[in-house]
């Protein structure tokens, strides 16, 4: 048993051994936490209470006897209070109707009548929002979700019996650990679904069940709605040039790992990207999911804005409590100044509270969720995003130097099937002096395809044809640039290595 239910566990022994009448549960595992107040009701009655339960469909049951009675809310309630045996109550679906009045009242009522009675009210369900008339009369705990300890457990359990119908077992150490982070977020119960697609009929387990894995958890991410699932194939290797960011990530790479927690290292808490349009900020992103083996989850300010998932405040708290029960992940917060800027911070609507809670959320967040966050309008960022506790490193990205400029070439040639030894790297860094990443991959993209259309390979002349015919962002923007390198200069570090 993990530590974290251990701890859901304590904290539910700990309000029955206190007397509370009236006990919320927050938990996406019904079945799981029925089973536990069942064992403690077995342990503390020894047989000689009731344990009924309500929903919806069944209305109230008797699990001892077995016998059901068909009825509303209202009418389970007053079968409880008026029930004459001490033991537990369950009631699965009554989160939804705790805005009504006459379920407040029976609840209140409820809560005088069960003190120092043994008779316990359980409330079961995914979320409740506590209406101010009854947060004086229950307690609310979590019930979490799996933790790693718990899943692999589960991954070895289900391993194990592939095996004995016939399949060999292939995965590393690595991968074990790579599919145990995968299945986190999941209910026990949904942990064994993705596990048993992945595995059936298969011969062989091998690191081919991680994609099998990575598609339940896109699927994760699509109900929740605000999240998207980001699948990364890029690596480090694919990002030319910004050698300063990609030290800073190597060095942290293992922080996330039991080893780096024995040692008493923390994981880091985030990364803001700063700079220039089109110079790598998304890609490296994409990196850092690939380089640190975490997944990678996008959350979509604009969609948080738009009210189609709710309101915005619950909308982020929402996502925030999503990509924390899926931690070790990502959060990657594209263009953060969109959605949490110094104009949202002070408008005084919901704006500034969303403003408000992230900042909050940044500053006592749990390890685990690492927020990479990029950036454009840097201007906008209001001080208290920037300044130390909330962002571990800030790095501004700027036009790639020469150097840089020479790798995002080999880069983009290399991964269309061309012979570096063919091109005269140097020069063609020369030709496009201060032009961004994007550009450069837009010359490469658009000279393949001329020569795709004469039917040849691709030269030199190819590039230089489709150079003289690109206006660059730095023309066009060259006061904005100007400006954007004045403000970031004392904020940021660069990301880059000088080429000097």
């Amino acid at each position: 048993m993990s530590a974290s239910r251990r701890q859901d566990i304590k904290a539910l022994k700990e309000a029955l051994t206190g007397g509370y009448p009236v006990i919320a549960i927050e938990t996406w595992e019904e079945d799981a936490t029925v089973a536990t107040l069942q064992a403690f009701f077995n342990s503390a009655f020894q047989g000689k209470g009731s344990f009924l339960t309500w929903d919806l469909q069944s209305g109230l049951t008797d699990t001892i006897t077995g016998e059901a009675t068909a009825c509303s809310a209202l009418e389970a309630l007053e079968k409880v209070q008026t029930h004459d045996r001490s033991g537990f109550f369950v009631f699965k679906d009554l989160n939804a109707s705790l805005e009504n009045p006459e379920i407040q009242r029976r609840l209140r009522n409820i809560h005088y009548s069960f003190r120092g009675q043994n008779r316990f009210l359980m409330l079961t369900g995914s979320s409740f929002i506590i209406p101010g008339e009854l947060r004086k009369d229950l307690i609310l705990i979590d019930y979490k979700l799996p933790e790693p300890p718990e899943i692999a457990s589960i991954l070895d359990e289900q391993i194990q019996a592939a095996v004995r119908r016939g399949s060999v077992n292939n995965l590393t150490a690595e991968d074990l650990n790579q599919a145990t982070i995968s299945l986190k977020g999941f209910t026990a119960a949904e942990i064994r679904y993705s596990l048993n697609k992945a595995l059936w009929g298969r011969k062989t387990i091998d690191r081919e069940i991680l994609s099998i894995l990575q598609d339940e958890k896109e699927q994760l991410a699509r109900k929740d709605g605000v999240l998207e699932y980001v699948r990364s194939m890029e690596s480090l290797e694919d990002v030319g040039g910004l050698e300063n960011l990609k030290e800073w990530l190597v060095k942290r790479r293992k922080l996330f790992t039991p080893e780096a927690a024995k040692a008493g290292l923390n994981p880091p808490r985030g990364l803001l990207m700063m700079g220039i349009s089109g110079c790598g900020k998304s890609l490296s992103v994409k990196a850092i999911s690939s380089l640190w083996g975490l997944p990678l989850f996008r959350l979509d300010m604009n969609k948080v804005y738009s009210g189609s998932y709710g309101s915005p405040e619950g909308t982020f708290h929402r996502a925030i409590k999503s990509i924390e029960s899926v931690a070790p992940a990502i959060l990657w917060i594209d263009e953060i100044e969109g959605g949490i800027s110094s104009n949202t911070a002070k408008d005084g609507s919901t704006g500034s509270h969303i403003f408000s809670a992230f900042l909050t959320w940044m500053q006592e967040k749990a390890s685990g969720v690492f927020v990479a966050a990029t950036a454009n309008r840097i201007d906008l960022l209001p001080a208290e995003i920037i300044r130390k506790g909330r962002f571990d490193q800030v790095f501004f990205i700027d036009l790639p130097n020469d150097n840089e400029r020479e790798a995002i070439f080999r880069v983009h040639l290399k991964r269309r099937g061309n012979n570096l030894a063919d091109f005269d790297l140097p020069l063609l860094s020369v030709a496009t002096e201060f032009w961004n990443g994007a550009e450069i991959e837009h010359v490469v993209e658009a000279a393949t395809i001329e020569a795709f259309h004469r039917d040849t390979t691709l030269t030199q002349d190819d590039l230089y044809t489709i150079i003289r015919s690109t206006v660059p962002l730095s023309r066009t923007m060259s006061e904005q640039i100007k400006f954007i390198k004045s403000w970031a200069s004392e904020r940021a570090i660069s990301a880059s290595l000088s080429d000097k």
